[in-house]
């Protein structure tokens, strides 16, 4: 029986990652033995740390996987449908882990709006447009999940938009969304946009403090690019 057959229970028990964690702590830990912890165990002769590995390299990262669905990681050989689950509920507590209340917050620039929405958006693979309702302090009230998917006039409607902003009496609204691709440049859809739900804050006078786009290659502000008339 050669080393990648063994289950881990066979391993010398220094070398088994749940012993390891145990011992030394999660950070000693690699990706795939992290990821071999979840498994619990492997299949067709290979170890749960094969398996581990065999999903970071097919999709690219612990990023990829996190953005892989049930049945992308399901092609991995050796890992059915409840593995899958198991590996996706990991990550999913891992982001719920990194998401900070939002009730209460007070932003001061757009790089805190930024670091405030990516744990929450990054890894979806749909774009997803977010409200920040804020008071007179800008003092977040809570944020509104406006529309998930393509972003076009007919999904993000400005009577969509500010309904909740209008039932919460807010004073004021940040928009942030997400670009799956990680280019954080506004498209020219993103532009119109922006100038339609200005004009109809305008008219509700409900301030615009800013829009922001998110990805993994930082962010976007209307308001620091000069697009929206003042400053946060």
């Amino acid at each position: 029986m050669t080393e990648h057959q063994r289950h881990l229970k066979d391993w010398p028990e220094g070398e088994r990652p749940r012993e390891r964690l145990l011992q030394q702590g999660a950070g000693e830990l690699t990706d795939a033995q992290l990821l071999a912890i979840i498994l619990r165990n492997g299949a067709g002769g290979r170890t749960a740390v094969d398996l581990g590995r065999e999903l970071l390299d097919r999709f690219g990262g612990l990023s990829g996987i996190a953005q892989a669905g049930i049945a992308e990681i399901c092609t991995v050989r050796g890992i059915g449908p409840a593995k899958a689950a198991e590996i996706k509920a990991a990550f999913e507590i891992g982001r719920r882990h990194q998401k900070p209340t939002m009730a209460g917050a007070s932003f001061c620039s757009s790089q805190e709006v930024a670091d405030y929405y990516l744990p929450r958006l990054r890894d979806i693979k749909k774009e997803m447009f977010h409200c920040a309702l804020l008071d007179s302090k800008n003092r977040v009230v809570r944020n509104e999940v406006v529309s998930v998917g393509t972003l076009t006039a007919s999904l993000v409607h400005p009577r969509d938009t500010f309904k909740a902003a209008i039932r919460e009496s807010a004073a004021a609204v940040i928009f942030v969304h997400n670009h799956p691709s990680g280019d954080v440049r506004p498209s020219q859809e993103d532009i119109q946009l922006t100038k339609r739900l200005v004009q109809a804050g305008d008219l509700l006078g409900i301030r615009v403090l800013d829009h922001i786009i998110v990805g993994d290659s930082g962010h976007f502000s209307f308001r620091d690019s000069g697009l929206l008339p003042a400053a946060l």
